[in-house]
């Protein structure tokens, strides 16, 4: 089975220096050094393409821009790139989404993959009109997948939940192909959730021996619902052509940190109600010492960014190392992003990517098939 990587849209801006929030924080300055652009985005988009990256993710939230109306627009400057939208349930009904969904699949030519984010700050979610609890929310979201996914089915629902209500709902026409619906979450109903609905469980880039937990657990959830997930992880990359030359980088986005802005990150995420988002910070505590908390495995991005912090940081081979080891534990889908995220994903493209073909892991996903030679015969 060939290893499936998508990149990043940074629709908060994008920098050489690393651009902070997420979870209620704010885009830090840097996130203005390159606006998100239609035009922007559209070159990381094509790049990604080219590269050999399948699809790519775009964030939600108040700190960056609509990921409906983005990838919409940048669907249209590439040709075979999937969109990984995020989008929160809690926003819109699920009728008006399975609708929304299906749309982008007949106008992209099926290019559509589902984030679905329940949303893990209550005073971010309240900013919105939604003053369920985090518990709540995560109930909602189940109401709201079985009703988007009997839609899909070409069925008629009728369903009054805890949360939600629909009658005589239906599609005039359904999408083809289905979005697989990618969900991620750590609390325990999280969990619930994602066993009962999601194609693709999605955790945050922790040390193997924590990630093969989430594993285990999430899969034997799905398997009590008689059912099979894929599962992929979402990681920040700076690789090169030496180790030294990886961590200097590393090293240098670390001095760009400014105190305050550290302090204050810092402070707005320890107020989080998720438990993926505490699960981060405890990775490096908020300090700047002992940051390799894995071979390769660097947590300062989570300094001053909300949401993924960590990074895999080393040469190519080395970065190829760690994404088999994370394979030789069941993660087959890997969610990747760089500062800025146009070069760094022509470093990891270039850099990575043929290392993990040469090993049998990976294939470009839009390559042309082989064809065989044309045999003519020896006249003389």
């Amino acid at each position: 089975m060939s290893l499936t990587f998508h990149w990043f849209l940074p629709t908060n801006g994008d920098s050489r220096d690393v651009v902070g929030g997420g979870h209620g924080t704010p885009t830090t300055a840097s996130g203005r050094d390159r606006p998100p652009t239609v035009a922007y985005l559209s070159q990381i988009a094509r790049a990604a393409e080219d590269l050999g990256f399948l699809g790519a993710l775009t964030p939600t939230g108040a700190w960056c821009e609509d990921a409906w109306l983005t990838t919409a627009m940048v669907s249209r400057h590439t040709e075979r790139l999937k969109f990984l939208v995020a989008f929160r349930p809690g926003f819109v009904s699920p009728t008006l989404a399975a609708q929304m969904a299906s749309s982008f699949q007949r106008q992209s030519g099926g290019r559509l993959l589902l984030n679905v984010v329940t949303g893990g700050e209550s005073h971010e979610q309240r900013a919105y009109g939604d003053f369920l609890d985090k518990d709540a929310r995560y109930r909602r979201t189940g109401e709201f997948l079985h009703i988007v996914r009997e839609l899909w089915d070409g069925k008629t629902v009728d369903l009054s939940g805890e949360h939600l209500r629909v009658e005589d709902a239906r599609l005039t026409r359904v999408p083809d192909p289905v979005p697989d619906v990618y969900f991620g979450g750590s609390s325990p109903i999280a969990g619930e959730v994602a066993a009962r609905h999601a194609d693709v469980y999605l955790t945050w880039g922790e040390p193997p021996a924590q990630v093969a937990e989430k594993i285990a657990w999430v899969r034997g959830l799905a398997a009590a619902e008689g059912r099979t997930l894929r599962f992929g992880i979402r990681l920040h990359v700076i690789t090169r052509d030496t180790s030294e030359q990886a961590w200097t980088e590393a090293r240098r986005l670390l001095d760009g940190f400014d105190p305050d802005t550290v302090r204050s990150v810092q402070a707005g995420l320890a107020r989080s109600e998720s438990q993926g988002q505490r699960r981060m910070l405890a990775l490096h505590g908020g300090g700047r010492d002992g940051l390799e908390i894995h071979p390769n495995l660097w947590a300062g991005i989570g300094l001053v960014r909300g949401g993924a912090g960590t990074a895999l940081v080393g040469s190519h081979e080395e970065v190829a190392e760690r994404i088999e080891e994370y394979h030789a534990l069941g993660i087959d889908e890997f969610v990747l992003s760089g500062y800025p995220h146009l070069e760094e994903a022509y470093w990891f493209g270039e850099g990575v990517l043929p290392r993990l073909a040469e090993r049998g892991l990976w294939r470009h996903p839009f390559a042309a098939p082989a064809v065989p030679a044309l045999q003519v015969p020896f006249t003389g």
